[in-house]
């Protein structure tokens, strides 16, 4: 009889094996999947922030240009400023000279001979001061029309500078405006989550009410390992299988209430005492937690639940929840926690 019931454990492990083998692959191909399109997604954010900033830049440098075409002309303004300051002192010089001969002028009226000869000459100089007058006053109209034009240039220089600014601050609220949704966003996804979440532990609670060995800590549901696993072993026992279904209807149960486009995984971790194993199957306790986190994912699998909603992970005794030494202390820390997160 018992040679019988070892042919029979030997045949199933036989007919799990290539079963564990094909889960094992499909789990890889939508892991990869799954980083090709968080990858993708990325991609896309980070080339749209890219040539956001590409425009930004543009408008800093013609901002930058028109600035310094500004300060050319404010400074061609001053220059001719001061160019007209010169002029019109030179004609308040002249009016004056033109006064003080005209003062020789009549104070000779009445000599003779040499007074004529040097009235015809203070006559002359009067001309050419008067056609100096007459100069400088065709340069001040010049001069006033250049300036008007360069405040018109100015003008249009501040309107551009205006504009550009204008242009500037819209990319700047465009951004902020692109960021502020994708928070907003992001919050929301957070939210409905923890919102699925409080829901399924709640119904976990319910479920697997009365059971000391199996609480919550944080946002994570705690099973000591004795319930599902003999000691050293990653087998799930006759009752764990129990205990499994129960999780498994529950967590099918999530998967159809959860809206398609939430992204959301159920993560099983494995975790040990700090009691060293060493056996051909586990070399040490990382490969005993990571065996009995995928031990129970793939039983959860064997319930119908999606492959793509679980994911297995092993801490070995590196994340105890109670540092003490005692066995009460290493039964806590040898546990299976399920945690319900975004991908």
């Amino acid at each position: 009889m018992a040679l019988s019931r070892r042919r029979s454990r030997s045949q199933e492990q036989a007919y799990y094996w290539p079963g564990f083998v094909d889960a094992m692959a499909q789990l890889l191909l939508v892991i990869t999947f799954l980083l090709s399109v968080f990858m993708m997604a990325q991609f896309l954010l980070a080339r749209q922030l890219t040539g956001q900033d590409t425009v930004l830049s543009r408008l800093r440098t013609q901002i930058a240009e028109l600035t310094n075409q500004l300060s050319l002309e404010k400074a061609s303004k001053s220059e001719l400023e001061i160019t007209l300051s010169a002029i019109t002192e030179d004609l308040k010089a002249a009016r004056e000279q033109t006064s003080r001969l005209q003062g020789l002028f009549d104070s000779q009226k009445d000599q003779s001979g040499s007074a004529s000869v040097r009235l015809q000459e203070l006559q002359g100089e009067i001309a050419h001061q008067k056609s100096l007058s007459a100069d400088a006053l065709a340069q001040v109209e010049l001069l006033n029309q250049q300036i008007a034009a360069l405040r018109r240039q100015i003008g249009a220089l501040n309107d551009a500078l205006q504009a550009a600014e204008a242009r500037d601050q819209n990319s700047k609220t465009v951004i902020a405006d692109l960021g502020r949704r994708l928070n907003a966003a992001l919050a929301q996804r957070v939210q409905e989550l923890t919102r699925y979440r409080s829901e399924f532990f709640g119904r976990l609670r319910r479920i697997l009410a009365n059971r000391t060995d199996i609480r919550v800590v944080g946002d994570r549901f705690v099973f000591q390992s004795e319930v599902l696993f003999p000691k050293g072993s990653a087998d799930i026992s006759q009752a764990g299988q129990q205990e499994l279904d129960k999780l498994g209807a529950a967590v099918k149960q999530l998967e159809g209430e959860i809206p398609p486009d939430l992204e959301w995984v159920l993560r099983v971790d494995g975790h040990t005492d700090n009691d060293p194993i060493n056996t051909p199957q586990f070399p040490s306790n990382w490969e005993l937690s990571a065996a009995r986190a995928i031990a129970v994912v793939r039983y959860l699998i064997s319930l119908g639940v999606s492959p793509k909603h679980l994911m297995a992970a092993g801490f070995g005794e590196f994340q105890p929840i109670d540092t003490g030494n005692t066995p009460e202390a290493k039964a806590r820390n040898r546990r299976i926690e399920l945690k319900l997160t975004q991908r």
